[in-house]
């Protein structure tokens, strides 16, 4: 027997609806109201369908979250028995056969040092967790340093939107406005070359970040609770590659003054990068890893923070000693999220996704190439299949565009009416395939992508 729908309606409803009572993320709502976004009712495997059945290519994962696609046979069935067992219970005081034998899998998988698995529900609150074990930590490690109250962070983060990762943030147009609202941090200077600083050239300005980093870890080492890094690249800053070695100079540098490491590879996990973690790359073994978006294949909101041994023990004794880790939410370890994560990390072992990736990673580069010639593209950043490409006046200065045209919003607007969907972080025109879509759906984001820019740009000329 079906179940009737509740509140139906159609398209022109939902979209009355839609601006009379959705509040959308990351949104410019006094426009975004005149601008008729698809309303998607479906999917079908990488395509996202639209209530008047359009169909799009989905080629931002779904916010850089989704792994195998949509409607996915292998994850349904694990989310449908998981029903029929138990959609949710607790982890406080509890366990759940999911959520075992997800922390089980999840340490087979991340590196060697890394041995409990403490559950939240985003990136953002990955990243808080880690932040209050590493703070909690030296408070009641062996030998206690309570004033290592301060984390080192790299400049142009993002970690998410709760209080805590926005303090180790450094975007300014999303927390400037919560600055009164943050705790002090110390910053380092992402090592990246876009804008050459006055006095440099590439070569000393990656020297000078290299240098500095240390510099700041030697000055602040004894009052260094942590620092929090988004291994090799930067995704909401614009799809910022870090240099090969600056990771591994960082893990160095932390190791030598006592300074647990946070990896948050929230949006470089589960091989965006090219392998499984993007620490493999230089064989560094974090203290603390902050995982989400694709843990769940893209399918619930799940998130894991992992963390060593010697950080869980400073943890353990009489709970009259209140040594307790008093945090947690209510979703915690939620059984649906888990069983759709467990699901998802087999397709990546039977599917040879990371083989996949890699191939999608040449062919974007391929693809791409084109664009290079066109005085309006200052960069081309690539790391595995994370893309961002940066939209400029003239290459040759990186002058950027008058941010009142909206250059890389209307890029998108081009790319949907020819059936793709992407989305910018400013004027950098983001790519983010699926893990599990085929080269020739890969292909055509990119022609696609390419066509929408090459549009936009010469209806500005």
């Amino acid at each position: 027997m079906s179940v009737p729908e509740f509140y139906p309606a159609d398209s022109a409803t939902l979209r009355q609806w839609d601006n009379a009572h959705v509040w959308h993320p990351f949104t410019a709502m006094s426009v975004y109201v005149d601008e008729t976004a698809p309303i998607i009712a479906e999917a079908d495997g990488f395509d996202l369908i639209d209530t008047d059945g359009q169909r799009y290519l989905d080629g931002i994962s779904s916010l850089w979250c989704n792994v195998h696609g949509h409607r996915v046979p292998a994850i349904d069935n694990a989310i449908r028995q998981q029903l029929d067992r138990v959609g949710h219970s607790t982890l406080l005081g509890l366990s759940s056969q999911t959520s075992i034998r997800l922390a089980k899998a999840l340490v087979d998988r991340t590196p060697d040092n890394l041995t409990r698995v403490f559950y939240s529900d985003s990136g953002s609150t990955a990243v808080e967790v880690a932040l209050k074990l590493a703070y909690q930590y030296h408070h009641q490690k062996q030998n206690p340093e309570p004033q290592r109250d301060t984390f080192l962070c790299v400049g142009n983060a993002y970690h998410g939107d709760t209080l805590g990762s926005v303090s180790v943030g450094g975007i300014d147009v999303f927390h400037r406005v919560y600055k009164h609202l943050l705790f002090p941090t110390v910053s380092v200077p992402s090592p990246v070359v876009i804008r050459i600083q006055e006095g440099h050239t590439a070569e000393s300005w990656l020297q000078y970040c290299f240098d500095e980093v240390e510099q700041q870890i030697r000055r602040h080492h004894e009052r260094a609770a942590g620092f929090v890094i988004e291994p090799l690249v930067q995704g909401a800053a614009g799809i910022l590659v870090h240099p090969p070695g600056y990771l591994k100079h960082v893990r160095d540098l932390c190791t030598a003054h006592n300074i647990p490491l946070i990896a948050d590879e929230v949006a470089v996990g589960f091989g965006r990068t090219g392998t499984m973690f993007a620490c493999e790359q230089e064989a560094v073994l974090p203290d603390l890893l902050c995982l989400a978006k694709g843990i769940t294949g893209g399918y619930l909101p799940l998130a894991a923070t992992l963390a060593t041994e010697e950080i869980y023990a400073a943890f353990l004794g009489a709970p009259s000693e209140g040594r307790t880790f008093f945090h947690g939410h209510t979703y915690t370890g939620n059984a649906l999220g888990c069983a759709a994560a467990l699901a998802s990390l087999e397709l990546f072992d039977s599917n040879n996704l990371l083989s996949n990736i890699n191939a999608q990673a040449t062919l974007i580069a391929e693809q791409l190439q084109p664009l290079r010639a066109h005085d309006y593209v200052g960069q081309i950043r690539q790391k595995g299949t994370m893309v961002g490409i940066e939209l400029v006046c003239d290459a040759a200065t990186m002058e950027s565009l008058p941010a009142e045209l909206r250059t890389g919003h209307e890029v998108t607007i081009a790319a949907r009416r020819r059936g793709v969907i992407i989305r910018p972080l400013s004027d950098v025109v983001v790519l983010m395939p699926a893990p599990g879509m085929s080269l020739e759906q890969v292909r055509r984001l990119c022609e696609v992508t390419v066509e929408s820019i090459e549009q936009v740009m010469a209806n500005l000329r």
